[in-house]
């Protein structure tokens, strides 16, 4: 495999999937860090370089870049056990990737977004009116988890998969948006299933 560089924001729950992805397959990767509040994904340097959209994560491949979280991860698990063998398992996989890019982060990571990285005494009145609909929404994703996780450990199949990790890096720090995890039991102990298993790393690491 060429060598690998995550240009990243070390506390986005997007890039944190890259990162537990590799770590659960061994494979290091060199980290870059960006200010995104200071717009140093928005210079020309960056958009000229890295990502002409303007925005992290971006998994670069030898003298290629891959943006989007869930493409970095499909690259890096290639061929390992965290992609499943069945061919209706792996679309069932991307099918929880999918929902979580379109019905939990746009809810979960941006209410998180404003209430740490902004701030709630800086949370505008156009964000203000876009809260109880986030809120609900939120709610309402972590509930079909809950659901969906009564009956099984993991979300495709019997063992951890890129659906998984991919709901795992916003779920896990949904509290930080103000989400009361513990009215999700089987979520709960997902999380911590997922915690427990070997090559798992934090955000903060």
């Amino acid at each position: 495999m060429s060598s690998l560089i995550l240009h990243e924001f070390a506390n986005s729950g997007n890039c944190y999937k890259i990162r537990l992805t590799a770590a659960h397959l061994g494979i290091p990767i060199e980290r870059r860090e960006y200010d995104i509040m200071a717009g140093e994904t928005r210079t020309p340097a960056f958009l000229g370089g890295v990502n002409a959209n303007g925005r992290i994560p971006v998994l670069q491949v030898g003298d290629r870049f891959l943006p989007e979280s869930g493409a970095a991860c499909l690259y890096l698990a290639e061929g390992s056990a965290l992609i499943p063998d069945d061919r209706f398992d792996r679309a069932d996989m991307m099918r929880w990737m999918f929902w979580e890019q379109y019905n939990h982060e746009p809810n979960i990571a941006t209410l998180r977004f404003w209430y740490v990285f902004i701030g709630e005494d800086a949370i505008d009145e156009v964000r203000q009116a876009q809260l109880p609909a986030k809120r609900a929404a939120g709610e309402a994703a972590l509930a079909l988890m809950d659901d969906h996780l009564a009956t099984r450990d993991y979300f495709v199949g019997d063992r951890l998969t890129l659906a998984d990790i991919a709901l795992y890096a916003y779920t896990h720090v949904a509290h930080e948006g103000r989400f009361d995890l513990a009215r999700y039991p089987a979520l709960g102990k997902w999380l911590d299933r997922v915690a427990a298993l070997p090559g798992h790393v934090t955000l903060d690491a």
